[in-house]
């Protein structure tokens, strides 16, 4: 069988010395130099993806360390876990589109890469769409396939009303505002679609489309930062009611933002715990390995202590105007959190 050619990446860059090439064609050649750079990328990329697909697909036969022989061979190469997937991923989208007969193998050419990613994750009729445009030739971009969806969802999606998708269809709506929208409605229970919903059937315009979309992106945002805070998990606290009083008051980003914060704070001092619960352990275990002959060891295990005690304190730095914090961890078991507070 004979083995084909490497195909060779020629291309025709203009010289940027010459006087003679006025800015936008000397811009234009570049772009054109882009486009094949792009275009070649994909092709490399999908290939890399179905390789990963064979050894990955090797190790799905069996024995005992199944999967294993896959990661080594990510290792060996330096490829992340995350890159290896994303690669298969492309890969199948290639075979999708073109073993199901949408997309012709050499259309494949006229595809950037970030365009043919998009393409993979559209609704099936804008993959009929992008792919028909590529069979005859087009060369097809991300923001055209992004264009094409966002006109499909403004035009079709359930989740709007009929006002808002006949607005659009009329071109009164741009599908570019009214796409965001749709995707955020379908982060929320169906009562708080139904209920911006209606907002929009009073006054379907511009301004109360962008206004419903980031309400409904702080709502989504609170209810889903906040069933994560653990504070919020004690008492008979009813978040849904308290997220629905900040929206009459119209509070609503701030009370989104503040949930947000609260969920940060409650990570960072889950990874403080860990980390603290460690370095403890570890400045012990130097004590017990260092003796009167390290001193300039046992006094970085006593700077330790700073950090590692039940008080820590951490300088803020110069630009604080060297300020420090102190902060003091107890650890309390259930029984201490319910036992009654003495007077």
């Amino acid at each position: 069988m004979a083995v084909p050619e490497p195909p060779v990446l020629s291309l025709d860059l203009p010289d940027p010395e010459r006087e003679d090439i006025s800015t936008m064609e000397f811009l234009a050649r570049l772009e054109e130099a882009w486009a094949v750079c792009d275009r070649f990328d994909l092709q490399t990329e999908i290939w890399r993806g179905r390789i990963l697909c064979a050894v990955r697909d090797r190790e799905k036969r069996g024995g005992e360390g199944r999967g294993t022989g896959f990661l080594q061979w990510l290792r060996e190469r330096e490829i992340s876990k995350t890159r290896a997937y994303t690669l298969i991923q492309l890969a199948e989208s290639a075979d999708t589109l073109v073993g199901e007969g949408l997309l012709e193998q050499q259309s494949v050419n006229n595809f950037s890469k970030r365009a043919f990613l998009e393409t993979a994750h559209a609704d099936p009729e804008v993959q009929q769409m992008i792919s028909e445009a590529a069979n005859e030739g087009q060369q097809i971009t991300r923001k055209q396939v992004k264009r094409l969806a966002d006109e499909f969802t403004a035009a079709s999606s359930p989740l709007l009303p009929e006002e808002i998708r006949q607005r659009t269809a009329d071109n009164l709506l741009p599908p570019r505002v009214v796409a965001p929208l749709v995707r955020e409605l379908a982060r929320l229970p169906e009562a708080q679609q139904e209920d911006l919903r209606q907002v929009l059937r009073e006054e379907p315009e511009l301004d109360r489309v962008r206004d419903v979309t980031l309400t409904a992106r702080w709502l989504s945002k609170a209810s889903e930062a906040g069933v994560s805070v653990r504070a919020f998990q004690q008492g008979d606290l009813d978040l849904e009611k308290a997220i629905h009083e900040a929206q009459r008051l119209d509070a609503l980003g701030i009370l989104s933002d503040a949930v947000y914060q609260a969920q940060q704070v409650e990570s960072a001092v889950l990874k403080l715990h860990t980390s603290w619960r460690r370095l403890g352990g570890l400045q012990e275990r130097l004590w017990v390995e260092s003796g009167s002959s390290t001193p300039h060891l046992r006094e970085l295990i006593t700077a330790l202590q700073t950090l590692s005690g039940t008080t820590l304190r951490v300088s803020l730095g110069e630009l604080a105007g060297g300020k420090r914090v102190r902060l003091q961890l107890v650890e309390e078991s259930p029984e201490q959190l319910d036992a009654p507070v003495l007077p």
